[in-house]
């Protein structure tokens, strides 16, 4: 197996992942936030838009002590995010929150397509707790 960081680096936890991204959230015109514990069922944060009627689902991971946990990740918390998806409703979004060794991964291997019909973002949290967030339109430009 191949480690991917140092002794003296600090693995991102889901619960930093979810923190940095809630923050994100309230800075950007999203509120009413519901978020449950790591164990609690459902997406790990619901948002409403503060203008519009629009919600945003996002499940979030955290980052693993080898790189195919990064990959296992990304898989996983695409599959929970896409069986909680609401049919009825098309002004929801939905994100995968991840730190930026999985989003890397994210931005590689998932189809701008898939993203596009599905309103589906990727928030890619650094170390810092900043986060970027990826439309479908980014998606396509890292996948030429």
């Amino acid at each position: 197996m191949i480690k991917k960081q140092s002794k003296n680096d600090k693995l991102l936890s889901e619960d930093f992942v979810k923190n940095s991204i809630i923050k994100w959230l309230s800075a950007n015109n999203w509120g009413h936030l519901e978020f449950g514990g790591l164990r609690e069922k459902g997406v790990d944060i619901k948002a409403k838009h503060n203008q519009y009627p629009i919600y945003y689902f996002i499940e979030t991971k955290g980052e693993g002590k080898i790189r195919q946990a990064d990959e296992v990740a990304f898989v996983y918390s695409l599959g929970q995010i896409i069986t909680r998806m609401k049919t009825n409703n098309t002004r929801n979004k939905y994100a995968l929150g991840l730190p930026e060794s999985s989003a890397k991964i994210a931005l590689r291997r998932l189809p701008w397509q898939i993203s596009k019909k599905l309103l589906l973002y990727i928030l890619a949290v650094d170390k810092k707790g900043k986060v970027k967030q990826y439309s479908w339109k980014e998606l396509k430009e890292t996948n030429k």
